[in-house]
């Protein structure tokens, strides 16, 4: 599958630009024809970085447009108001343009005789959980509940997301901010030290000839020290493609101190809040599993997902396909357990998301509090080395004057 950039024409002569997943230009053209649009243009987004790959991107829909979209479809549908006539509605009120196309196309998909989420899978903009969730609200005729459920999904895991980002932004700038000192520090002040020592011809002492040769080298060749760090980076990130290597590093990751607790939280988390709302919503448990463990980046906790699923095919409890792992965690499969002898497994999972969310903010703070004076302690230590070092050379050149 290709990605494809493409503009069209719809009936009424008003232009549609977007982005559609294809195995050809032919297929873009015949999806767009078979919409009802008139092709103009439909090219190969590359994979690489272009001035054209960036003004697709911005053109894309985010995440909070439909956690909005979804809100207010939800409000207006439990007014009382038809399906169609809310989506008219809507595209009054909506003031980005690649939104509004979208909502017109889902409208007149539904006024054409679709169903819903027929219309929104044809939009490639909404996530497998989305339409299912939606699906299973048609059939049962709960549609305005489950866009409900729906928006209050994406607004708790909305939640979860900006608050590890929010609390990681101070723990990356203090690095940054340390190594630009560092680099500044040895590159910058140390050298200026060098000629002083070398007219005075005094014997430097081996801790103040070592600052000034790594002094040196990050002055002569930070470059090569950016790229290394540059080249770390892109070859772990294409090892992390091979599923061998990338279920090794997961591995270890859940085994580091306060890192695997914080990555096991945070997956479980949204594993059991995007299963819960499917259940919750009348998808099959099934079904729900096999769209709930997308949502897992773990590969190690996905691989016990996966063989907890096996053995539901097979008539097994889930949280009996659970308790033999040693990564999930026991509170877990314990709420699941409960869930499921009392015919609420939908509550229990949803329960289990909120715990792990206020886990996941508490072992951030702890980590935090935790991380930020050994950074500066480190800092501290590197520098009062490095001044300690141009102390001891300066004591050696008035002893010498004397």
């Amino acid at each position: 599958m290709a990605q494809f950039v493409y503009k069209a024409l719809t009936p009424a002569g008003e232009q549609l630009d977007g982005q559609m997943d294809a195995t050809s230009r032919a297929e873009v053209i015949g999806k767009i024809q078979a919409a009802g649009n008139i092709p103009l243009t439909a090219k190969e987004l590359g994979t690489g970085f272009s001035f054209e790959n960036l003004l697709a991107s911005r053109k894309n829909i985010t995440q909070k447009q439909v956690g909005e979209f979804t809100d207010q479809l939800a409000t207006l549908l439990s007014s009382g108001m038809p399906l169609e006539r809310s989506l008219s509605v809507m595209i009054d009120l909506i003031d980005d343009d690649r939104l509004r196309i979208m909502v017109e196309q889902v409208r007149d998909k539904v006024r054409g005789g679709g169903t819903l989420s027929d219309a929104l899978e044809e939009q490639h903009v909404f996530t497998n959980m989305y339409t299912n969730m939606v699906r299973a609200g048609e059939m049962g005729g709960t549609l305005e509940v489950t866009l409900s459920r729906l928006a209050d999904y994406m607004a708790r895991a909305k939640e979860l997301k900006d608050s590890v980002v929010s609390a990681m932004i101070y723990p990356v700038i203090l690095f940054v901010l340390a190594g630009v000192s560092m680099f500044v520090l040895l590159g910058k002040v140390v050298p200026s030290f060098k000629p002083m020592f070398e007219d005075a011809g005094v014997e430097l002492p081996a801790i103040t000839q070592f600052v000034l040769a790594i002094a040196e080298f990050v002055q002569n060749f930070w470059w090569a020290i950016m790229l290394v760090f540059v080249a770390i980076f892109v070859l772990i990130k294409q090892k992390l493609k091979e599923p061998d290597f990338r279920l090794s590093w997961d591995t270890k990751v859940l085994g580091l101190p306060l890192v695997g607790n914080l990555v096991t939280r945070i997956d479980i988390a949204r594993f059991s809040r995007t299963l819960g709302t499917l259940v919750d919503s009348g998808v099959p448990l099934l079904s729900g599993l096999t769209i709930a463990k997308k949502v897992v980046t773990n590969t190690l906790l996905n691989n016990v997902i996966s063989e907890a699923s096996e053995k539901v095919k097979h008539g097994e409890p889930l949280a009996h396909g659970l308790e033999e792992s040693e990564e999930f965690p026991r509170l877990a499969q314990q709420l699941i357990s409960v869930g499921e002898e009392t015919g609420k497994l939908n509550e229990m999972l949803l329960k289990t998301a909120d715990t792990y969310d206020i886990e996941v903010k508490t072992a951030i703070d702890r980590m935090i509090s935790m991380l930020v004076p050994v950074v500066v302690l480190v800092l501290a230590a590197l520098i009062f080395f490095i001044i300690f070092a141009i102390m001891m050379a300066m004591l050696e050149m008035n002893d010498l004057v004397v």
